[in-house]
């Protein structure tokens, strides 16, 4: 008998093959006609939005200029297969070898056995490893780009990479045709009906389904920590959580959110909640929870963000618990914005915020990464001429922007579970909150995009100005957290180091394992995935040298930021009750705004 790893390994008998898709493509004609009667003509036509063409040309015109330099590259590539064949055919004949290319850690595209256990998937491997790697290392090594240019060449060629990549057809998976012989092909046509769903629901765009979104719902079993809207306005809710322990900081602790998603990805499940967390640690918890807009809010700018969000947060807790001073937390784009914000006040004498902890913020967008790759010129005008139409930026299309930065993982994953292998998504609750996305309105979100993403004027003094005040970051002078994480593609970390060396008062820098939110939502537990490092006295201007002499730390950061805090508590008071201040409660949490969809 075979037992099942040999089984796992084994090639797919042709014969089967080309049954199983004659049999598919019978049956898969009438779904396709069934599609295409009732499409929009025009909904399916290509673009090219995202303005790459010039990039690959003036690419190609420098590498041309070298001709050297491609015969050099080519020859590499052909002695690398070379030694694959040699490698392929000593393995044929009995032998053992080592591989010519390897996947990197955490690749789970080639997991299956096969991918290493039998010859000919091994081989189809090894030469898709070694192409792409050149691929990517000979553009990367023309010479003569500038920048902007090189960065977006780099990006779309792994794309282009990660989309070619064996894993992702059906006559080079053995996965896929595995469950094909087994299915009949059947998972073929689920995966065509999973695809034209997809389509339907995108309104003739690929919207790749990344979760049963059934199996959640906000309110019963993510965003569940119990507590109270008890102030709103046009642009957000606020939510005060209720007390579990007899005393409390004396000081309230605000967080501020990004708006570019939703403020539940701090209270996903009891036990990766960092909300509830924090309210079992003693601290009244308040939350922003912004609006998703649409085009009736259009001409929300910036301003209106700071002045109807943590500003207005700061009037509504005062008349809640009757405290003036509070702790505050901005996450991401919610942090840039209490960056901007701590300014204003400073620039005002408004001292009522006495720490500010930043999860994962960028404020100094020199190197902002790869999404400066959907930063210039062309594609602002562009971006905004449909903001302009609309109102709003719609949030799917920030969806896919993010997904892109993690292709492998949140595309082509689910191509392969959902279209090839014809399985439903898995009831996960961040790819559920990942898929629950938001609109920006047109007016704030042009602002940010120029004025800090392209222009980067937030770092310098003076380079903006808000309701009249010239910002200027050198004047904070709070006692600072700054949390970032290593794999953060949103937010590189070295980029969020930089603010080290603005801000003027004491700052802890903690760098985190994982990436923008794995790092971040890592709660304590008895079996820790992900550390941090830590490092005592002022940050160095390099943040390699920062990271050389951290100390590293097993688990969570959590109670690193709790000991933290502490010092900045300002004592223990009787725990305060949602609705038993000043403002009654209008619904409870997590309130009425946050179950508004982006398609709604």
């Amino acid at each position: 008998m075979t037992d099942s790893s040999e089984k796992k390994a084994s090639a797919p008998d042709p014969v089967e093959i080309s049954q199983a898709m004659t049999h598919i493509a019978e049956r898969s004609q009438r779904l396709v006609m069934d599609f295409l009667e009732h499409q929009d003509p025009h909904a399916l036509g290509l673009s090219d939005p995202l303005n790459i063409g010039k990039a690959f040309m003036d690419m190609t015109s420098k590498m041309m200029a070298d001709p050297g330099k491609i015969m050099k590259a080519q020859m590499d590539l052909w002695q690398a297969y070379m030694t694959l064949w040699q490698t392929t055919a000593s393995r044929m004949m009995g032998a053992t070898a080592q591989p010519v290319a390897a996947t990197e850690h955490g690749d789970r595209r080639f997991k299956d056995a096969a991918w290493n256990e039998n010859v000919v998937f091994d081989y189809i491997k090894q030469s898709y490893l070694l192409t792409a790697e050149w691929m990517q290392r000979t553009v990367h090594e023309v010479e003569g780009l500038d920048d902007k240019t090189r960065r977006k060449v780099d990006f779309y060629t792994k794309q282009f990479a990660d989309a070619v990549a064996p894993s992702n057809f059906v006559m080079t998976n053995p996965e896929v045709l595995r469950e094909t012989i087994e299915s009949g092909g059947e998972n073929l046509l689920k995966g065509l009906e999973n695809l034209l769903e997809d389509l339907e629901r995108g309104k003739g765009k690929l919207s790749i389904k990344m979760v049963d979104e059934d199996a959640f719902k906000i309110g019963e079993n993510v965003a569940t920590t119990p507590g109270k809207v008890v102030f709103q306005n046009d642009l957000m809710q606020l939510i005060q959580y209720s007390p579990t322990t007899e005393t409390v900081h004396r000081r309230p602790l605000l967080i501020v959110p990004p708006w570019i998603n939703k403020f539940y990805i701090l209270d996903l499940r009891e036990k990766n909640s960092f909300i509830r967390w924090a309210v079992g640690q003693g601290i009244t918890v308040f939350i922003v929870s912004w609006v998703n807009p649409d085009a009736e809010l259009a001409a929300k700018s910036f301003e209106d963000y700071m002045m109807e969000g943590p500003l207005a947060a700061l009037d509504a807790i005062e008349q809640a618990t009757g405290e003036r001073e509070i702790n505050a937390i901005g996450y991401c784009i919610g942090g840039t914005l209490m960056a901007s914000t701590l300014a204003y006040m400073t620039a005002k004498k408004d001292d009522r915020i006495k720490s500010i902890t930043f999860f994962t913020t960028m404020v100094d967008f020199t190197e902002a990464g790869e999404l400066s790759v959907f930063i210039d010129e062309a594609q602002l005008g562009a971006l905004e001429d449909r903001m302009n139409k609309d109102g709003y930026l719609d949030g799917r299309a920030m969806a896919t922007t993010f997904n892109m930065l993690r292709a492998n993982d949140l595309i082509w994953s689910f191509v392969v579970n959902n279209y090839l292998m014809g399985k439903e998504p898995f009831p996960f609750d961040l790819l559920y909150w990942n898929s629950d996305s938001t609109r920006m309105p047109a007016a704030m979100h042009s602002f940010y995009l120029r004025r800090m993403y392209q222009e980067n004027k937030l770092v310098e003094p003076g380079g903006i100005t808000l309701c009249g005040v010239p910002i200027d970051l050198t004047t904070v002078k709070l006692p600072t957290f700054m949390l970032s994480t290593r794999e953060d593609h949103i937010a590189p970390w070295k980029s969020t180091y930089a603010a080290t060396q603005l801000y003027k008062g004491p700052v802890k820098f903690v760098l985190a394992m994982s990436g923008h939110i794995a790092g971040v939502v890592n709660p304590p537990t008895d079996k820790p995935k992900y550390g941090y490092w830590t490092k005592s006295g002022r940050a160095p201007k390099d943040p390699e040298k920062w990271l050389a002499g951290a100390t590293a730390h097993e688990g969570s950061w959590w109670p690193e930021w709790k000991a933290w805090l502490d010092k900045h508590g300002g004592g223990q008071v009787p725990a305060r009750v949602p609705g038993d201040g000043k403002l009654k409660a209008l619904e409870d949490a997590p309130g009425s705004y946050v179950a508004v969809k982006a398609g709604d």
